[in-house]
């Protein structure tokens, strides 16, 4: 549930199709994202999720996997 709205999240600031996006993706790397793009995707995300993730966390976060392990506050394996 939380995956299927992140990418829908992701796929809206990237302007990809949520169905390419897989939990190991970088944002940087496979997407070429910026750090304004990431940044917009946190802020949305603190949005639909009602998290708030510090800054300190956010730089942390290199692809899909690590967004969501923020969110759901569990480890992706």
């Amino acid at each position: 549930m939380e995956f299927e709205k992140l990418k829908l999240i992701i796929a809206e600031i990237l302007s990809v199709n949520p169905k390419d996006i897989k939990e190991d993706m970088s944002f940087f790397d496979d997407f070429g994202a910026d750090s304004l793009e990431v940044f917009q995707i946190v802020m949305n995300v603190e949005s639909e999720f009602d998290v708030l993730i510090d800054e300190k966390s956010t730089k942390t976060i290199d692809t899909v996997g690590d967004l969501l392990e923020l969110i759901t506050g569990k480890p992706i394996l």
